[in-house]
Order: structure tokens, then sequence, then C-alpha cells
């Protein structure tokens, strides 16, 4: 049965999802949401979708049965709730919840799994990690037994704050911005570094201790302020529930290109990924790996224009959609978007007492 889908956010990175939904086979009609009218207008015109909404309350209202929220971060877990409690299957973009405070983060994710169990509706998080060639690569290298039994793994995203991220804090607020809201808590925002790990494991994080770097004379990452954080960069070592460590770091203060991406090892293979390239290695030697010969099934008009973050795009919208009418839980549902992201809030937690071993929240598994 085709799908109809409301898209919420008709924003920089919105607009990057409208040609992939309205050309996905399996959806039948479509509709634009978005507070500001200049970028409903342009949006409308240039996808030429005629169906068009000036509030999430006014899309709600009608008979579309999944939205695909593109909003600030803070405001993807009360959006997707919203949603969910008007009888519409939700997606966000990542992360499920975004804010200075981890113990209100934690909160939202308690109430994004509760209100996904007790509706019936779905959820899904659009981590892009997961639909990588590198996760689509070693998911299928774990389920043919190559990697042995997981032992260790170091997941990466570094992602200098001169690169671009000033100007999204920036665009974020719009006219609400001021300098009070410099900064950020890098592992509040971890997803990208844990999401193929969690992903392709079938493991979660149990416990962490971390710490931060304070680059001499910060200027971005300060005390007071809406974050009050001075680290601009945070590494994380996780025991998992497979019993392998793990190691997650987030940079925001690194003099490289940007990277996002993993490093998973067994005990009979692992995959390496850096710079230069990736690599698969046994007892026996390694070779190089061509992603760019990796990839899973798309439909025809998808497969043309897979979209950014490594072609990871088309893969959300897919997936999203095909859970939706095969009414099965999504790869990242609720309880693995929690997982995602609670590592990272007690990352934080542990970084603030020095250290200090930390248990890790766990909502469980999704049901079947």
């Amino acid at each position: 049965m085709p799908l109809s889908v409301g898209v919420v956010g008709c924003g920089a990175f919105g607009k990057h999802f409208i040609e992939l939904i309205r050309d996905h086979p399996e959806v039948e009609r479509m509709a634009l949401c978005d507070l500001d009218p200049d970028k409903l207008a342009e949006c409308s015109s240039k996808y030429e979708i005629s169906e068009c909404y000036n509030s999430l309350d006014d899309l709600l209202k009608t008979d579309l049965q999944a939205v695909m929220i593109f909003t600030q971060p803070w405001l993807h877990a009360p959006q997707a709730i919203e949603a969910m409690e008007a009888g519409k299957h939700a997606y966000t973009a990542v992360p499920i919840i975004m804010l200075p405070s981890g113990d209100e983060m934690l909160d939202w994710c308690d109430r994004v799994v509760e209100t996904a169990s007790r509706t019936g509706q779905l959820y899904m998080m659009g981590e892009t990690t997961c639909y990588r060639a590198e996760s689509i690569f070693c998911r299928r290298k774990a389920a043919a037994g190559e990697f042995g039994h997981f032992c260790y793994a170091e997941g990466h995203y570094f992602h200098d704050i001169e690169h671009n991220l000033k100007n999204v804090a920036m665009w974020r607020w719009g006219k609400d911005w001021d300098d009070s809201k410099r900064g950020g808590i890098p592992m509040h925002y971890p997803t990208h570094s844990t999401g193929g790990i969690i992903d392709i494991t079938g493991a979660h994080m149990t416990q962490v201790s971390a710490m931060g770097y304070e680059m001499p004379n910060e200027d971005w990452h300060l005390p007071g302020g809406r974050y009050d954080n001075v680290y601009g960069n945070m590494v994380g070592l996780y025991r998992m529930s497979n019993g392998m460590v793990v190691r997650i770091a987030e940079m925001r203060r690194i003099g490289t290109p940007g990277l996002e991406t993993f490093r998973l090892y067994g005990t009979a293979g692992a995959f390496e990924r850096n710079f230069n390239g990736s690599i698969w290695l046994t007892l026996n030697g390694q070779e190089e790996v061509d992603l760019t010969e990796v990839s899973d099934p798309l439909p025809d008009a998808l497969a043309a224009n897979k979209g950014g973050h490594g072609g990871s795009h088309a893969y959300l919208v897919h997936e999203f959609v095909t859970a939706c009418i095969e009414e099965r839980q999504p790869l990242v549902n609720a309880w693995q978007a929690a997982r995602f992201v609670a590592p990272g809030v007690m990352a934080y937690k542990s970084i603030q007492r020095d250290g200090e071993l930390l248990d890790v929240p766990d909502w469980g598994d999704a049901p079947e």
C-alpha cells in the first residue's frame, strides 16, 4: 500500500531529502510544512508539490500517514512525540534530541520510546553512518561470521569547528543568535561515531569512562552561556554488552580533514578506514576495499541520486518508507536511537566527574 508523507522543515538540510521522498515509487502523496512562507513557497515551486502547511499542528490534522522532520535538533523529540500522538509514523534527522542538559536528553529518549511503545506508531532516527558503504560492507562481513568475535572498535567524528560548524550553529538559531549560544557539547551529538559500531555488532554500551581536552586560548567552547563547556574534544572508553571495548572520539578542535567513520576488530577479521582508504584484515594479510563498489538495492529513481553523507540519504528515505508500508520496526528505531545517544550523555557526565566509570542506561530492544 503506497504511503503519504509530510516533510516538516524546508531549510538547508530538509531540501536534500524532498526530491528523494517525492521520487520514491511507494510514496503516492507528499506535503510540505515550514513556518517560513518564503522557504515553503520556494520548495513548493521547485519540487512541484502543491500541498503545503504553515505549521506542524495543521499538518497533523490531515490524514497523512507519516511525517519526516528536518527541524532543529532540540525540536526533534518533542515534534516526533506530537506526530506519533496524532497517529503518524515519525522520522527525525539526527540526533533524537540535543540539549545542554544530559538529564533532559535522557528524559526525552525515555518519552520517545514510551510513546512509540504505547501508540504503536513507528519512530526512526536518520543516522547516516548506518548507510554509508563501510557499514554495508561490515554488516555483510558480520552476517557471514568473518569478524569472528567482536573484541574492539574505534568510532571517530573529526569535524573541526572552523570547518563550517560555526556557521551551522549560527544558522540554526537565526535571528535568535547571540554569543551566549557559542560552544556546544560534542558528546551530546555522538551518533555519527557510535551508530555504526552499535548497529553492526548488535551490542550496546553499558559503561563509560571519559576525558575532555580544552584547547589553549579557546574562543568557542567557553564557561557560562547556554552550554557551559570548555572541552572541544571528548574521548570515551566503553564496555559493551558483548564484552568488547570501544573508544569513541568526538573532536571539534583537530587539524585534519573531516572524518566520520569507525574501525572494527574481531578475533578473525578486522576493518579499518582512515583518510587514505579502507582495508580488510585477517591473520593471513590485508586487502584494500573499494567502497565505491559496495551498495544495497534501491529503487531506480533513488539509486540514480543517492544524496549526501556518503550516499546515505537515499537509503534513509527507502528504509523509512518501506518500514511504514511493511509495518515493521526500522533499523534505527526508537530503542536503537536511544542507544546511539545515551552513551554520549554519560560520557560527558564522566568527564565532569574526572573520568569516573558510569553506567549507560538502556531501554532494551524494540518489540518484534
